[in-house]
């Protein structure tokens, strides 16, 4: 097993610091995220039209995520001219304040906390069908504006997907480009991250249904705002104003170790892509257990139960992913794990035959999506690690955008995208089928079942691309060992530079 003591002593003060305010940061972060995803997702399935309720879910869903992969892009250019942890902070200020928009738009045209023994909420007049923007002031604040679901869902999808990119960006900044160090930071991260989030997305099903979906998230703008001052005490990390030596130094041709560290960046980015295809996580929590809980078990609100399910195996894979660090040392063997569970979702068109509307479906459910998510998090954490790693040490630069916030961006939006199109155009075949039969049986099987198999198979054959990748535990990929050592003998420091060179270079 890994040994903690040195695990402890291999970081500096100035990271340990760094990292327990990003800590900090992340689990408040993830609580306001559990209860804002939950409110909204049960709130917009409740109060679409029922005939085409997860078509429009799906659409709502896909608008914000084509807003994230916005805010992702943005990411790049601005962690080159402000500090990380400012970028992040101002994000989730900005993610705030559109939560607190909607509580306030509710609120202003008559919704209320749902009353104690009530069977649903008492909603505000506005509209959540419509893409529509602002109306006018009527009365002193009582209808002061129209904001639609999708408005909002657009708008906090741009700052969402900044802090999401930050996120996979930040690691390499605190720590530098040692594998072992950022696969146990992101690791030790992500556990507290699902920590947050299994206790957030149970305490969102049990707010849901005290206050309503559409007060339930009230605590969400207060966790994100403490997020925010708590990034900002995090260090300016690496990043200093660029003089225009530093930017004429930035246009010379790139090192030789950069050059041959594009074949481990290639291999890298090949598998990053395969990984997207598995958007099998979000899809999981944001379109499979709404749509359980919704047409199976008849009551929204246990979808978060689901959820912190799955909350639950993401804490078990990070977590797993940090103790055997020593022993597995690439993500290879994390991702094949992870394409076979995926099938373990199969079990959810049988559930939907014998399921009662009762809560200890959802348990039972929510025990299902544990390896599936253990399976998912340990893969990401271990193939983040990995490009976060090649990306920082092969000696790449540009002075206007950061190469690992490209990367990480142009994975992050095919992902996105991934989800966006699915979840809308899957999300019609749940409709259609509940609509013609009565249940969803049958939809269950092929936008669960066969999808996520069809998603297996693809990353398992992904996962043999690289060059050692046959090895059942491989300690390499994308070259041999005997590659790494040449590399490293035949590398020197040109006096004057900063920069590493092969010694071969003229």
């Amino acid at each position: 097993m890994t040994n903690l003591k040195g695990v402890w002593n291999s970081y500096t003060l100035i990271e340990k610091r760094n990292i327990a305010f990003y800590i900090g940061g992340i689990m408040f972060y993830k609580l306001g995220l559990e209860f804002f995803n939950g409110s909204i997702t049960t709130l917009a399935s409740d109060r679409f039209a029922s005939a085409r309720t997860f078509t429009k879910l799906g659409a709502a869903q896909g608008i914000n995520q084509a807003a994230q992969c916005v805010g992702a892009i943005l990411i790049g250019p601005l962690v080159k001219r402000w500090p990380t942890r400012s970028v992040l902070s101002v994000a989730i200020f900005v993610f705030a304040l559109m939560t607190t928009i909607l509580l306030i738009v509710d609120a202003g045209t008559g919704g209320k906390i749902k009353p104690a023994g009530a069977s649903k909420p008492v909603y505000g007049s506005w509209n959540p069908n419509i893409v529509g923007c602002v109306s006018y002031i009527r009365r002193w604040y009582a209808n002061i504006a129209r904001f639609e679901i999708f408005v909002i869902w657009t708008f906090s999808g741009i700052v969402y997907g900044m802090v999401e990119l930050v996120r996979r960006v930040i690691p390499a900044d605190i720590v530098g480009g040692d594998v072992q160090k950022l696969r146990r930071m992101d690791a030790t991260v992500h556990v507290f991250y699902e920590v947050a989030g299994t206790i957030g997305a149970f305490a969102s099903s049990s707010a849901i249904s005290r206050w309503g979906n559409n007060y339930s998230f009230f605590l969400t703008p207060v966790f994100f705002a403490f997020a925010g001052v708590t990034w900002l005490a995090v260090s300016a990390l690496t990043f200093r104003p660029r003089s225009d030596k530093d930017n004429q130094d930035a246009n010379l041709d790139t090192p030789p170790i950069a050059k041959q560290g594009y074949v481990l960046q290639f291999f890298g980015t090949i598998i990053g892509f395969a990984e997207s295809l598995i958007y099998g996580a979000r899809f999981l929590e944001s379109s499979l257990a709404p749509a359980f809980a919704k047409r199976v078990l008849t009551i929204s609100a246990w979808s978060q139960i689901i959820v912190g399910g799955s909350n639950f195996g993401e804490l078990l894979g990070a977590l797993s992913v940090f103790l055997l660090s020593d022993y597995v040392t690439s993500p290879l063997p994390w991702l094949r794990l992870d394409a076979l569970m995926l099938n373990i979702v199969w079990i959810l068109p049988y559930f939907a035959t014998i399921a009662t509307p009762n809560v200890e479906w959802a348990w039972k459910v929510a025990g299902c999506f544990i390896p599936i998510s253990f399976g998912w998090a340990a893969g990401d954490v271990s193939l983040a690690a990995y490009i976060q790693s090649s990306l920082s040490d092969a000696g790449f630069d540009n002075k206007h955008v950061s190469p690992l916030g490209a990367v990480m961006a142009i994975l992050y939006s095919i992902y996105i995208i991934l989800n966006a199109i699915f979840s809308s155009v899957l999300g019609k075949v749940i409709d259609d089928d509940f609509t013609a039969t009565g249940n969803i049986e049958s939809s269950l099987k092929r936008v669960a079942g066969i999808q996520f198999s069809v998603c297996s198979g693809i990353i398992l054959l992904a996962t043999f691309i690289p060059i050692g990748a046959f090895a059942l535990n491989p300690k390499f990929i994308g070259h041999s060992y005997d590659s790494e050592k040449a590399m490293d003998q035949n590398l020197v420091v040109v006096e004057g530079k900063g920069d590493k060179y092969n010694g071969d270079q003229d």
